[in-house]
């Protein structure tokens, strides 16, 4: 039986992946000219960046407990939270055509 604790941690870890991996890839899709490279951006850099989330806040602090099976935890804290933050992206944000960028940056 699978504790309290661990479900919150869990969750935790599920909310951070997917806020993190909603705007990384919102920033690719809009600084990036071509579709490709934020494709590929998103495919490289978004692991990278859920193995750092997820050994911070399993390993140090200690979210999401023991796990039964790894597969499910694997399903839980990356699966999940990358396909909901491209569905995000992609159905409900608006397309980067339509968003007004700043002509220079200082």
């Amino acid at each position: 039986m699978v504790s309290a604790a661990t479900v919150v941690g869990f969750l935790l870890i599920m909310v951070v992946n997917t806020l993190v991996a909603a705007v990384t890839i919102r920033f690719f899709r809009l600084r990036l000219t071509t579709r490709w490279g934020a494709v590929l951006y998103t495919v490289i850099f978004i692991p990278v960046i859920y193995l750092v989330t997820t050994i911070l806040l399993s390993g140090f602090i200690g979210f999401g407990g023991s796990g039964a099976d790894r597969g499910t935890a694997l399903i839980l804290v990356w699966v999940i939270p990358f396909t909901l933050a491209v569905s995000l992206d992609i159905f409900w944000l608006p397309a980067p055509e339509e968003i007004d960028l700043p002509e220079q940056t200082r």
